[in-house]
């Protein structure tokens, strides 16, 4: 189960909002073995596509170099769907690199509510588990 505050989920929401018809990605960093999301970290989507994302690498690696700093990982990978579901793709899949992380995606395709999933994907097996939303 993703334990996440209702901060956390409202960042994510506008980030994809802001960046829609494109998708938008980012990371939300914890202490390292914690498994408690806490840093949000909106990334540039360096496909600018409405169809799919893709890090920047050179600005994934600075924000995993800075991760290592502070001793952080990447507790929750985002992404958002713009006319799609919040499920993740063939191609989300086989990107996903972090087993330890929640993959959470949020789907833009109705302007007035914003679909939120989060997902464990590891070996391109894809779990989905529920998110309890902290106040």
């Amino acid at each position: 189960m993703l334990k996440i505050d209702q901060e956390l989920v409202d960042a994510m929401v506008a980030h994809a909002r802001a960046d829609h018809p494109d998708e938008a990605c980012g990371v939300i960093a914890g202490p390292e073995g914690s498994e408690d999301p806490q840093r949000f970290i909106p990334m540039i989507n360096a496909e600018r596509s409405p169809t799919f994302y893709r890090f920047d690498s050179a600005e994934q690696l600075s924000v995993w170099r800075e991760m290592d700093r502070r001793d952080e990982e990447p507790v929750v990978i985002y992404h958002s769907h713009t006319a799609t579901e919040a499920y993740p793709s063939r191609t989300d899949i086989s990107y996903a690199g972090e087993p330890g992380a929640h993959y959470v995606l949020v789907s833009t395709r109705d302007p007035e509510t914003a679909e939120i999933r989060s997902y464990r994907i590891v070996d391109g097996t894809v779990t989905e588990e529920e998110i309890e939303i902290r106040s």
